[in-house]
């Protein structure tokens, strides 16, 4: 738990309220969020055992976190069908779509200032639809 009234979280709400880049970076970083996002871009819809089985190393604990903070930022929209077993969706929003060419200049950005690199052909893909 943070205490509402320290100087760390006023810096951050002030910087977060000032500068456009901090702001995106902390709706969309973290270790997962960028997978979950590039994969919901490449793929259109997937269901959570898609998303799960398409990223073995995330914990579900973690990756259902980090699909409600992108869902509650509506970066992302959930799906639930009435249907057993029950069935659920994701898909970017129209807000989270509109995240592609930041997505795909940061993954191009990677590619080619990493260290090992390795170009991803999903990258190279987006990048022409650009």
């Amino acid at each position: 738990m943070r205490k509402e009234t320290s100087t760390n979280l006023e810096n951050e709400k002030l910087i977060l309220a000032s500068c456009g880049t901090s702001y995106t970076l902390d709706l969309i970083g973290g270790r997962w969020k960028p997978q979950i996002l590039w994969r919901l871009l490449l793929q259109g819809c997937m269901r959570y055992s898609q998303l799960k089985n398409s990223m073995p190393n995330v914990s579900e604990r973690i990756l259902i976190l980090q699909l409600r903070e992108l869902e509650q930022d509506m970066l992302i929209s959930r799906q639930v069908y009435p249907e057993v077993p029950p069935k659920v969706e994701y898909r970017l929003t129209e807000l989270g779509l509109s995240l592609k060419p930041v997505l795909c200049c940061l993954s191009q950005w990677g590619d080619a200032n990493r260290p090992n690199r390795v170009v991803s052909s999903d990258s190279e893909v987006l990048s022409e639809e650009l």
